[in-house]
């Protein structure tokens, strides 16, 4: 397996062991499900009832010292974003059974015999089931499903025992086998909705809970969906909200960042703009300007208004001989056969009343 892989995994686990409240995050519903289906306890969410800004569904509340240096607009939205209440009466918590066995369909060869005593254990687990003795008609599903694994409706069964047992994550993990076999059929949705109601997974529940309704609709299915929903969409509209609080914050540092180089630009571009020509650009007089004209000479500042200096200016080849020359005067001799270094000597010495030295 990758090393880095595995690294990241680790560091994963060690973030739910210092803050078992991160397996409570929306985000998380399918690692929760998967780790309580192995049998694994998690502990149940700290505060359910209101969050007042301490729980995974929203960001911690900011310490004290650090809450009077922020702005109040930002300590009101972020208080918005962590204040939820659900309801979480008739949640339970997970049963942490192993995992019961799931034979491999292709593995097993059912003859018609097996499946004729797979039906008449089906039987005797609906009458048992009918008589209330829950534990012989999960038995008996069981030993169906032993002789024939490649029935759909018998996992969806024993996970009704499941249900009626108070055991959602061997229900679930039934439903999930069903579903495989049979994409199709309500009743495994109906039962793994069920499943996840009593888990207090509200969006997963109201998902599967539609999903069975739209195979084969059901009376008892539809008046649970109608329970789950409002808590669903609460949940929903409660991420979809933090979710575009988090990019309007990422859309206003972006923004601020753009104004914030545009500003050293520009900035940049006035210095560059407004810095006088160095000593020794071209010889002829102290200040480095044709005939010896000092920085401060009247007509200095026209320089930067006439559009074919600036335009000169820009240019990589011009910028470098002006370089060149600073460093030492004696170099201007390089540029004589160069036209478009000697036109721009020539305009400056004539905005100086100089003329080009050799």
């Amino acid at each position: 397996m990758d090393p880095r892989k595995i690294s990241e995994l680790k560091a994963f686990v060690e973030t739910c062991q210092s803050n078992p409240e991160v397996l409570h995050l929306p985000e998380m519903s399918f690692f929760r499900t998967w780790v309580q289906s192995m049998g694994a306890k998690i502990p149940p969410p700290k505060m359910r009832d209101s969050c007042k800004g301490g729980c995974p569904c929203g960001p911690p509340p900011a310490a004290a010292g650090a809450a009077a240096h922020e702005p109040e607009s930002l300590t009101e939205s972020e208080s918005e974003e962590s204040d939820i209440e659900i309801d979480n009466d008739g949640v339970i918590e997970p049963d942490t059974d192993l995992p019961q066995d799931m034979q491999d369909m292709d593995d097993v060869e059912v003859t018609d015999e097996m499946m004729d005593q797979a039906n008449e254990k089906k039987m005797e687990a609906i009458n048992a089931l009918g008589d209330g003795d829950l534990q012989k008609a999960l038995d008996l599903f069981t030993e169906a499903i032993q002789l024939n694994p490649c029935v759909a409706i018998m996992y969806a069964k024993r996970a009704s025992v499941y249900i009626k047992m108070q055991k959602p994550n061997a229900a679930i993990r039934d439903c999930d086998r069903a579903i495989k076999i049979n994409p199709d059929s309500a009743q495994p949705y109906k039962w793994r909705g069920k499943a996840h109601r009593l888990l207090g997974h509200w969006e997963e529940a109201a998902k599967d809970l539609a999903t069975a309704c739209k195979l084969d609709y059901d009376e008892d299915a539809s008046a649970l969906l109608k329970e789950v929903q409002p808590k669903a969409h609460k949940i929903m509209e409660h991420r979809r909200k933090y979710e575009r609080k988090r990019e309007e914050k990422e859309i206003k540092e972006k923004t601020e960042r753009i104004k914030k180089a545009r500003e050293e630009q520009a900035k940049a571009q006035r210095e560059e703009e407004s810095r006088p020509f160095g000593g020794g650009y071209f010889p002829g007089g102290p200040g480095g300007f044709p005939g010896g004209a000092p920085g401060g000479m009247p007509g200095f500042a026209d320089l930067f208004q006439d559009p074919e200096l600036l335009s000169a200016m820009k240019d990589p080849e011009v910028m470098a001989a002006f370089q060149d020359v600073s460093a030492n005067p004696a170099n201007i001799a390089k540029y004589q056969n160069n036209p478009k270094i000697m036109a721009l000597v020539t305009k400056l010495s004539a905005k100086f009343g100089a003329s080009p030295q050799p």
